[in-house]
């Protein structure tokens, strides 16, 4: 049976610590297996037309959360590799998979907000880099009491590291991204592929063909899909010719996490967010279309 996971809303007016409480008991109550929040350290005018203040930070908030819920996974989609050292990463990622008794989900990315790079002080030319060198240091840190680098952007020796996470080896790693670089980030790293709002026709043709044929290079098997899709659920039927992804009646929303399930996915996170903050609906109108394909799902798969 396909796992679903929500989005929620850790921006913006309707970010508050009642509202995350709100948000994590109605995953629970209605089936969820995941819950997931997104990633921002500095909001530059460029984030902050996309995820205005107040911004909560998801390895602060889900460890908190954690200990609000029983069985729901608690995760990042994504959190921006380059924006902290690896060793700081490496160790929030542990404790809050200890404190959760082993239910952190590790979504990965490279980042996209050039502004935000330069706050941060890290380059955004070579973030794919930076990103590949800190996840080969993430999981030596997860997997060794003591770690050492000689790397091109970290440098250490003899660093402890623990606690290790809960789960073994590590918590599971979901990259995120469509481009060649993210496809072969995900082989080598990753295990789950966790692309956002892919159209299932290029993931059946293009992106999951190339993420076999980079596995095999790699030596590795090949990553689960747990795609992420929006989801704007209408009282009938949208001409499939120009549908976008999750958009529809509910058969249709239904019929794309069929054809993921098709595709081998074990999660599908559902997401409510606006593509601009102005079309922000309450939350209670989430949840109820939340509500309405989680049980859909359950009747069905």
């Amino acid at each position: 049976m396909i796992k679903l996971g929500l989005n929620i809303r850790n921006y913006g007016p309707t970010a508050t610590p009642q509202a995350f409480r709100d948000w994590v008991s109605f995953a629970e109550d209605t089936g969820f297996a995941l819950a997931v929040m997104s990633d921002h350290v500095a909001l530059t005018p460029e984030v902050s037309e996309l995820y205005p203040a107040p911004f909560y930070d998801p390895f602060t908030t889900l460890p908190w959360l954690a200990a609000l819920t029983d069985r729901l996974e608690l995760g990042t989609s994504v959190a921006i590799a380059p924006y902290r050292h690896p060793l700081h990463t490496a160790r929030l990622a542990a404790n809050i998979d200890q404190v959760s008794g082993g239910r952190f989900i590790f979504g990965v990315g490279v980042g996209w907000s050039e502004s935000e790079f330069d706050v941060a002080g890290t380059p955004f030319a070579q973030r794919g880099r930076v990103s590949d060198e800190y996840l080969e240091a993430i999981k030596a840190a997860w997997t060794n009491d003591t770690v050492s680098t000689d790397g091109e952007f970290v440098r250490y020796n003899d660093v402890g590291t623990g606690p290790r996470p809960a789960r073994t080896p590590h918590p599971p790693i979901w990259v995120g991204g469509t481009s060649p670089g993210a496809i072969r980030r995900t082989a080598r790293f990753g295990d789950a592929w966790h692309p956002n709002n892919a159209e299932i026709s290029w993931l059946r043709s293009t992106g999951l063909p190339a993420l076999r044929a980079a596995a095999e290079a790699t030596g590795r098997p090949t990553p689960t899909l747990n795609p992420r899709m929006r989801v704007r659920l209408r009282d009938h039927d949208l001409p499939e010719t120009d549908r976008p992804l999750g958009t529809g009646s509910l058969a249709q929303i239904s019929s794309d996490i069929e054809a993921f399930a098709e595709m081998g996915a074990e999660y599908v996170v559902l997401d409510t967010n606006p593509d601009h903050p102005r079309d922000e609906r309450p939350l209670a109108d989430d949840w109820h279309d939340l509500s309405v394909v989680a049980a859909h799902v359950a009747k069905t798969f």
